[in-house]
């Protein structure tokens, strides 16, 4: 399948630029991460806006495969003792509440639920889409809780249609306001849920199943 021949309406409305995205660092070659209290929220989200103001810029994206640092925050990461899930499987794109997010292609809501708990997806959103004689899946999680109100399993969206919104604080998981936007050929028999964090240990797997969520987002900082 040729992805660049598919013309995708950008996500969060329009395209993510160098003019207006910054990457931001989670992994934990970034040593600031050290300086702020991951656990509570409202200081973890006043990071996230002062590398966002700093910028001068609208959203600060990343992510894909990253080894991240910040899922210490949250036991719901920890499998056992000696599997910890840290290697994120979509793309986050940090920006303010209430950012409106888009459908990037044709498709049906194939499932949708409040996956609640701190540091889980909160409101969650699932497509699916027709490419070719294949099916794929786009996952759109922290969310506000009332994009959730008048869905229908097998509701038709159709590319650039106002789907749902990022969600504040402590109602999309408790974390800082941002979309996390994921890809998958195969849900796995998941029904509104799909894990967003694998281990090391898992990454190859996880990897075949989920592709780059740039393919659609094409932005030009990642």
């Amino acid at each position: 399948m040729n992805w660049i021949e598919i013309d995708f309406f950008p996500v969060m409305g329009k395209t993510l630029s160098a003019e207006n995205t910054i990457k931001l660092n989670f992994s934990p070659t970034n040593l600031d991460l050290e300086r702020v209290d991951l656990k509570n929220t409202a200081s973890f989200d006043d990071y996230v806006n002062q590398q966002l103001k700093q910028s001068e810029k609208i959203f600060g994206i990343g992510g894909y495969l990253e080894h991240r640092a910040i899922y210490k925050r949250s036991a719901v990461f920890v499998t056992d003792e000696s599997d910890f899930r840290n290697i994120h499987l979509g793309i986050d794109i940090w920006t303010e509440a209430g950012a409106p997010i888009f459908t990037p292609l044709d498709g049906v809501i194939h499932s949708f639920q409040d996956n609640v708990g701190f540091a889980n997806y909160g409101a969650t959103i699932i497509l699916e889409h027709a490419l070719g004689e294949k099916k794929l899946y786009s996952l759109y999680g922290h969310l506000c809780l009332s994009d959730l109100e008048n869905l229908e399993i097998g509701q038709e969206v159709k590319a650039g249609d106002l789907l749902a919104h990022v969600g504040p604080f402590p109602e999309n998981g408790d974390w800082p306001p941002h979309l996390h936007f994921q890809l998958m050929w195969d849900l796995m028999g998941n029904v509104g849920d799909f894990p967003g964090v694998c281990s090391q240990r898992e990454m190859d797997k996880y990897a075949a199943i989920c592709p780059n969520p740039n393919l659609i987002l094409r932005s030009a900082v990642l």
